[in-house]
C-alpha cells in the first residue's frame, strides 16, 4: 500500500473545538439556491445579509478615497489598534450623529465587526463562563462554541418583536458573565425599546453592584452595526446614553459595512473600557484582524466629508425602507387574502421578519409540509423564492418566522415575488 493511501485511510484527530463547529445554516441554503441559478431557474435570493453593490453602491467619495490611497502607496501594516486618523474620524462620526463622547483610547478598528465580536468574547470569557443571549439572533452560539463558554439562551416571543426583556434574562444574571445583544437586530430588523433597553442595563447594574470589587461583573456586548439604518418613527437607543454608569461595562460593535452598504470594504470597530480595548488589541494584534491601512485611510477621509455622509445616509434609508414598506404591504395583502402568512412592520436594519404558517398543509401532489424544511423548500421550488427560517439563528426548528433580506433586490420585485408567493399559496390545500 502506498504511503498516500495509508495517509488517506487515515482518521486524523484535530481539537474538539475544530472537530464540533458547525457551518453556517445560512450557507448551507445559499448552495442550494445557486446551485437553481446555475440550472438557470430565475430565484429571488432574499437570503443574503449583504448588498447588490449595482444596486446599492458604496459612497462614490468613498470609492476615490480607496482608489486615492492606493495610488498615495498607503500599503504598509496599520498599527494594532487602526490608524491613529480613522479612531479620530470615529470618534467624530459618533459624536456628530449619535452623540456618543469616546476618546481615541476606547476605539479599536478591525476588519469588519466580527473581530470585534470574537475578541470580546475572548477578552471577557474564560472557558466554561456563562454568556446569555437572545433567540433569534445571528451567531452567538458559534462565537460561544469557540470561547468554551456556556449558552444561555432566551427565546423571544412575536409579541415584542422578538426583542428579550429583562424579566427573561434576569432568572439567570446571577451565573452570567456577559449578555450579548444587537439592536437593531439581526435577522427580525426590529429595535430594543427605551424602556426595555433601560431595564436591562439597570438590571446589569444592580447585579455588578451585588457582586461588588474583586469578581468578574456582567459585561453587555451591543451590537450597533444597523443602528444608522432605522425608518420612520424608530429611534436607536444605546446603553450608556440611558445609562451612562454602564460605560465601564458596555463593549460595543459597530462599521460601515451596514450604514455604508461596504460589506466587502471590511472596515469595523469597537468602542468601550480602555483597559479592555487594550487588551482586544494585543489579541487581534496576533492574529492580524485589522483593516486593511488603503481602506483605513479612506474611511478616515470620509467620514470627516460631514454632507457627503448625511446624503448617502439619508439615500440609503430611503431606498432600504421604501423595500421593507413594499414587501411588508405585501405580506398584508395576502394576509387579508387569508392565506396564512404575516409580517412584522419594519423598523430598521435591511431585514423584514415575515410568517408562513404552512404546516400541515398539502401541495397539489398529496405532499404534507410537516416541518419548516418543508415549508421553506416549497416556497423556494414553487414561488422561487428563498428567504431563511428563524431557526438558522437559533431559534426552533419548527418555528413558522422567516427573515427576508432587501439588499440584493430592486424596488420593483417585490411586486413580483409577492405575486410568485400568491400562486403558490393557492396550490396548498
Amino acid at each position: 500500500m502506498s504511503t498516500a493511501t495509508t495517509s488517506a485511510s487515515k482518521e486524523l484527530i484535530i481539537s474538539d473545538i475544530a472537530e464540533n463547529i458547525i457551518g453556517s445554516e445560512i450557507i448551507k441554503l445559499a448552495w442550494e439556491v445557486n446551485d437553481k441559478i446555475k440550472k438557470g431557474e430565475k430565484i429571488y435570493n432574499l437570503t443574503i445579509g449583504d448588498f447588490n453593490s449595482k444596486i446599492f453602491p458604496i459612497p462614490a467619495e468613498l470609492k476615490q478615497e480607496i482608489i486615492a490611497a492606493y495610488q498615495n502607496d498607503e500599503t504598509n501594516y496599520p498599527p494594532a489598534e487602526g490608524v491613529p486618523e480613522l479612531r479620530t474620524a470615529v470618534c467624530h462620526f459618533l459624536k456628530r450623529l449619535h452623540g456618543f463622547d469616546f476618546q481615541m483610547e476606547n476605539i479599536i478598528i478591525t476588519c469588519g465587526a466580527r473581530p470585534v465580536i470574537y475578541a470580546i468574547y475572548k477578552t471577557i470569557l474564560d472557558p466554561g463562563d456563562t454568556v446569555i443571549f437572545p433567540v433569534p439572533s445571528w451567531n452567538n452560539n458559534h462565537y460561544v462554541h469557540l470561547t468554551q463558554a456556556k449558552a444561555v439562551l432566551i427565546e423571544t416571543k412575536p409579541e415584542n418583536n422578538f426583542m428579550p426583556v429583562a424579566a427573561d434574562i434576569k432568572k439567570h444574571i446571577k451565573t452570567a458573565n456577559l449578555i450579548s445583544l444587537c439592536s437593531p437586530l439581526n435577522p427580525t430588523g426590529t429595535t430594543l425599546s427605551k424602556e426595555a433597553l433601560a431595564d436591562i442595563c439597570d438590571m446589569i447594574l444592580e447585579e455588578n453592584a451585588r457582586r461588588g470589587e474583586g469578581k468578574k461583573p456582567v459585561y453587555l456586548m451591543y451590537d450597533q452595526i444597523y443602528w444608522t439604518l432605522t425608518f420612520g418613527n424608530t429611534k436607536h437607543f444605546d446603553p450608556i446614553s440611558l445609562r451612562p454608569e454602564m460605560k465601564d461595562y458596555t463593549l460595543f460593535v459597530d462599521g460601515i459595512s451596514k450604514s455604508f452598504a461596504a460589506t466587502g470594504v471590511r472596515v469595523g470597530w469597537g468602542m468601550g473600557p480602555k483597559k479592555i480595548i487594550d487588551k482586544m488589541k494585543s489579541m487581534l494584534g496576533h492574529i492580524g484582524a485589522w483593516a486593511p491601512r488603503p481602506e483605513q485611510m479612506a474611511t478616515a477621509r470620509y467620514l470627516m466629508n460631514d454632507s457627503a455622509v448625511d446624503t448617502y445616509l439619508a439615500d440609503i434609508r430611503k431606498k432600504i425602507s421604501d423595500r421593507l414598506t413594499a414587501f411588508h404591504k405585501g405580506f398584508q395583502d395576502l394576509k387579508k387574502e387569508g392565506f396564512k402568512v404575516d409580517s412584522i412592520a419594519p423598523q430598521a436594519a435591511i431585514y423584514l421578519t415575515v410568517q408562513f404558517s404552512l404546516h400541515g398543509k398539502k401541495t397539489s401532489n398529496g405532499k404534507t409540509l410537516a416541518t419548516t424544511k418543508d415549508v421553506t423548500k416549497y416556497i423556494l421550488d414553487e414561488a422561487k423564492v428563498a428567504i431563511v427560517p428563524f431557526y438558522a439563528f437559533g431559534d426552533s426548528d419548527e418555528s413558522s418566522w422567516y427573515r427576508l433580506s432587501v439588499g440584493t433586490c430592486k424596488l420593483e420585485d417585490a411586486e413580483g415575488i409577492i405575486g410568485n408567493l400568491r400562486s403558490a399559496l393557492k396550490n396548498l390545500a
